[in-house]
């Protein structure tokens, strides 16, 4: 019965619609996003930016992607390159300070042979070091 009353040509052209409407979504916050992650712009170009936006929905968005098309392009590029450097660092940074049962064993027969701890507790620590 409700195929009678919404046929498929209609199911489609509400699809296309509702695609539409996401993108346009997309759009307004990728061409925000990049408003205010511009350092090349200052404060009163932004707010003119975003009034563009607000009050002209459509042309603001068209006329800010083309005007700084380039811009976003490489104001993306950027972020994910200094994205990229972080996590290079952060990784570096948590490989450096672990340390594998090697280097452990190491540090207990660096202790052992100065006398730090005793021969049972070496054993001790070093069953419970291989067995992880």
């Amino acid at each position: 019965m409700l195929a009678y009353d919404y046929p498929l040509l209609s199911v489609f052209w509400t699809l296309l619609w509702i695609f539409l409407f996401v993108i346009w979504i997309w759009l307004l916050i990728a061409v925000f996003a990049d408003i205010f992650r511009s350092h090349d712009m200052g404060g009163w170009a932004k707010t003119l930016w975003v009034l563009f936006i607000i009050f002209l929905p459509f042309l603001g968005v068209f006329v800010y992607l083309i005007a700084r098309g380039g811009k976003m392009q490489e104001h993306a590029a950027r972020s994910a390159a200094d994205q990229e450097k972080a996590f290079r660092g952060y990784v570096q940074e948590v490989a450096a300070s672990s340390s594998g049962p090697a280097d452990e064993l190491a540090k207990l027969a660096d202790l052992k042979t100065r006398g730090v701890i005793t021969d049972a507790e070496f054993e001790a620590q070093k069953a419970k070091i291989l067995s992880a």
